[in-house]
């Protein structure tokens, strides 16, 4: 763990979701992975600043607006309530939520825009070609499918276009950004993304368009009224309008002071090619800083197909919850899912893996514990600490590893191994227990042995709770509740003041052999066993 006087800043950023439609269970996932990562971060004693918002403009929402009978602004504002809504019932600790139809983020988008043009990597040129207004981008021919579809929008017909468009000096950064990932191997993860950009990029890269024609809703060019300024020198300029202060002049100068740049991206795989070529090249064309990482995650399916409306089988993120809980939701598609491949989502495994972790490993180990120390030791929990241990203790040789060994899986964004590692102790106390028997060893009148094994197992317990408050916050709060110790992982923030004593708190608390809380909580289980669903075969 980061010692206290090392207190270091963060940022990383979801994407800003496309307001066509309410948020869908990929949106759902891509920014409870985010919350993660920047929990552990807090964790760790650092600043931390989560950037999520909603991607307003362009002729997709024009025309979604107008079919529902309302002005684009009304269509946004709905929407974006709704993704700020299930982030709140995901229990998401996002710091700004950025609007790509705030007032401040056209002063950004207009600075940037005039950096660019000022460093002549600007024109105007004619494009043709078939456009996607889905995926608001142009696509070759060989990319269509044979009904004139395009790869990810199935059902909706690209359309012919002949314009004049803006385009960006993309091709100009060629060999720079090859200089990049040779250099910066980590810049771009996992290793599969990474493979994706380079093929992309050795086949050449081409300009791009940065504007479109007849399209109100959007930006103005600052050179020229006719054009509006396409979705990606738009979206993307949102990261940099959250850095932003309340009370600070939205310039470029202001934002980038303290938080740019950008630890870490995380992003879908289908709009990795923006964030790992477009937008690194629009950086350098502008002067400024890169991001440290990128990463893309893979897509989630649903029973083994791919997930849709027209299929009937969409996966509602609002319903799941209300029926599950946050902390199911968050610990399923963690734990279950490898960050950077595709997921599958089936509901039997869902409520199976979920009993089997959190209700019976976890959730019957805490409690069948205390009530060992009810009936054993009068309630009093065993005054111990870990140097009462003896280092040949099994739970203890795990535990005092443990921390470090978990730190490192979640820097590197294996949440998944480090739910692994943390169940190897939760396991190996039920199985420390069943073996121990202190139930033997209290017929025997060997209260110090007893009360060795029982403290044994509880700070595994706690310590397995703290290493897991990222992901599940709300059962962490609870276990922790019921040892004794008055924190709320949900409400933590390292931001509450340089020198709390919680803060100190909490980095002892990552470390095995705390010492046991004199006052325990009332035993409850910390998450009710899940039934299947009734037409569940």
């Amino acid at each position: 763990m980061n010692d206290l006087n090392e207190r270091k800043t963060f940022a990383l950023t979801t994407p800003l979701y496309y307001v066509n439609d309410i948020p869908h269970i990929g949106s759902a996932y891509t920014t409870i992975v985010a919350d993660v990562m920047a929990r552990w971060q807090r964790l760790q004693g650092n600043s931390v600043l989560l950037i999520t918002g909603t991607d307003e403009h362009g002729q997709k929402i024009e025309r979604t607006a107008a079919a529902k009978g309302l002005n684009p602004q009304e269509h946004c504002d709905r929407i974006a309530t709704s993704f700020a809504n299930l982030w709140a019932k995901l229990h998401i600790q996002y710091d700004r939520f950025s609007r790509t139809t705030a007032p401040r983020h056209q002063a950004i988008v207009n600075e940037f825009f005039e950096r660019v043009w000022e460093k002549g990597d600007i024109y105007l040129d004619r494009q043709q070609g078939w456009y996607c207004v889905a995926c608001e981008e142009f696509k070759e021919k060989r990319e269509l499918l044979d009904n004139g579809c395009c790869p990810i929008h199935t059902n909706l017909a690209a359309e012919w276009r002949d314009e004049e468009n803006y385009f960006f000096r993309l091709s100009k950064y060629q060999a720079q950004l090859e200089q990049l990932y040779q250099e910066q191997p980590n810049f771009i993860q996992p290793e599969s993304r990474r493979n994706e950009v380079l093929n992309f990029v050795n086949q050449g890269l081409q300009d791009f368009s940065i504007s479109r024609v007849n399209v109100a809703w959007g930006f103005p060019i600052p050179h020229d009224g006719q054009h509006t300024i396409y979705v990606w020198f738009d979206a993307l300029l949102g990261y940099v309008t959250a850095l932003l202060d309340p009370e600070d002049e939205p310039t470029l100068e202001n934002a980038l002071a303290k938080w740019w740049p950008i630890d870490l991206h995380l992003i879908g795989k289908d709009i990795l090619r923006f964030h790992a070529i477009y937008w690194p090249a629009m950086l350098m064309s502008a002067g400024l800083p890169l991001p440290k990482r990128v990463f893309g995650h893979g897509f989630l399916t649903k029973d083994g197909r791919k997930m849709g409306k027209s299929l009937g089988n969409t996966l509602d993120p609002f319903d799941l919850v209300d029926r599950y809980g946050a902390d199911a939701v968050r610990y399923y598609f963690v734990k279950e899912i490898e960050l950077g491949q595709d997921g599958d989502f089936q509901e039997t495994r869902f409520v199976n893996i979920l009993n089997a972790d959190l209700a019976n490993d976890l959730g019957n180990l805490l409690n069948r514990t205390l009530g060992m120390v009810k009936k054993y030791c009068q309630n009093i929990p065993p005054q111990l600490t870990g140097v009462d241990i003896p280092n040949d203790n099994r739970l203890k040789n795990m535990g005092i590893n443990l921390g470090v060994i978990v730190e490192q899986k979640y820097d590197a964004l294996q949440f998944n191994q480090a739910c692994e590692e943390i169940l190897a102790l939760i396991r190996a106390s039920n199985k420390f227990i069943d073996e121990s028997a202190p139930w033997s060893l209290f017929k025997q009148k060997q209260q110090a042995a007893v009360e060795k094994v029982l403290y044994a197992v509880l700070e595994s317990v706690r310590l397995s709770a703290y290493l897991l408050s990222p992901i599940i916050p709300t059962l962490s709060s609870k276990i922790y509740q019921q040892l004794g110790f008055v924190i709320d992982f949900n409400t933590f923030r390292s931001e509450d003041g340089e020198n709390s004593p919680e803060r100190v708190s909490f980095s002892q608390h990552c470390q095995w052999g705390l010492p046991t809380n004199p006052q325990l909580g009332t035993p409850e289980p910390i998450f009710s066993k899940l039934e299947l669903p009734l037409n569940d075969s």
